[in-house]
């Protein structure tokens, strides 16, 4: 694959599941709005030759002799050509096998038992466990998603991970906080915290990084959405990190998302082995206020990392003018003061927009990388 040009583009969460492959996971039929949207996109993005069986067993209303896995496969092979055919540098398959970040990992872990679904934000839901043994590992996961994406991606792939931090903290912390002695205040919530993402990092997500890294992964993005909500934990956030890639050899990459990123600073500049952070920025970017302002901190620090720079919103329906895209990775370069730092992408995932409203945002941004690329100095 050739080198990633200046101001390289890159998706960093997921994209909303086609209607077609969430009815056929159901079982099917597809309704008239499915075939609709099936018919328009697999020619607009090519994820699937026109003669290809399933794609007419599909169209045909023959679902159940598609099957999970060629549901599964054409979702993913969906999500891969719907970045590449936007223009992105860096892919991944849109997490298309995935319901969401923090049930599939735990599952493939022991010591956690399912208690029932809590309210996340929103009217979104999530089934959350409590950690009622030490932490063990079945097997590593997301390692033949991985190498699915590998094997048909065109460009770059990237694939992201949820971290121990985000893990810990969305689950109960039963096991490790009976172990403790004393009253259960807050210094001993915390000690307990402590040994849960320590114990999730060396045993859960090391291993599991170990096994991308050894089928050829080489660019890793650790996500750690729980990371802002708890700003006094920064360090227990950097030590996760720390332990669970200790020895690996990978571009490793932290996406932390919607944080006073202030606040987690100068505790972030431990991350030993991470390579690029990736925040939110476009959201907060207005005419009174700028939204970059917090790159500063890299000069302030002298920490000359490089940064996934957020330039659209992925909580608005109106698609950004390039122009603006490109204002806004310039701005960022230059408070970075090396432009070869930046790297473009959305604030967070792009899985509540509609997938055409998905498709041209990134369009626009990669149209905006474009143009920051002919003006950069």
């Amino acid at each position: 694959m050739s080198r990633a040009p200046l101001f390289p583009t890159q998706e960093i969460g997921s994209l909303m599941k086609p209607r077609w492959l969430v009815e056929g996971l159901r079982g099917g039929p597809l309704s008239l709005e499915s075939l609709e949207e099936l018919r328009l996109w697999r020619p607009r993005v090519e994820f699937v030759p026109e003669h290809d069986p399933r794609y007419k067993k599909l169209l045909k209303g023959e679902v159940a002799e598609v099957g999970t896995a060629g549901l599964r496969d054409l979702g993913a092979l969906f999500g891969i050509r719907f970045l590449e055919a936007a223009g992105l540098d860096l892919v991944y398959d849109g997490e298309a096998r995935r319901v969401e970040m923090y049930e599939y990992p735990i599952r493939q872990m022991t010591g956690f038992k399912f208690l029932g679904h809590v309210r996340s934000f929103d009217n979104k839901y999530y089934l959350k466990a409590a950690c009622v043994g030490e932490v063990g590992l079945k097997a590593p996961y997301h390692v033949d998603e991985f190498q699915f994406v590998k094997a048909h991606a065109r460009r770059t792939v990237k694939v992201p991970v949820t971290g121990a931090y985000t893990l810990a903290d969305w689950s109960w912390n039963e096991h490790y906080l009976a172990k403790q002695r004393g009253w259960r205040g807050r210094a001993v919530r915390r000690a307990a915290q402590r040994e849960l993402i320590v114990d999730l990092a060396r045993r859960a997500l090391r291993p599991t990084l170990a096994a991308l890294v050894a089928a050829g992964a080489r660019v890793i993005q650790i996500d750690e959405p729980a990371a802002g909500t708890h700003p006094d934990e920064a360090e227990l956030v950097v030590e996760g990190f720390n332990e669970a890639t200790q020895g690996l050899e990978a571009k490793f990459c932290m996406h932390v998302c919607y944080s006073n990123y202030r606040s987690l600073f100068p505790a972030f500049l431990e991350m030993k082995r991470c390579s690029q952070f990736l925040w939110e920025f476009a959201n907060r970017d207005t005419p009174d206020e700028d939204g970059y302002a917090d790159l500063a901190l890299f000069r302030e620090y002298d920490d000359g990392r490089e940064v996934g720079v957020g330039v659209v919103d992925n909580h608005q329906d109106p698609i950004e003018d390039p122009l603006t895209v490109k204002r806004r990775i310039l701005h960022a370069a230059e408070i970075l003061g090396d432009p070869s730092r930046v790297y473009v992408n959305p604030d967070c995932g792009l899985r509540t927009r509609r997938l055409e409203v998905a498709y041209q945002k990134l369009a626009a941004m990669v149209q905006g990388a474009q143009l920051a690329r002919a003006e950069a100095p």
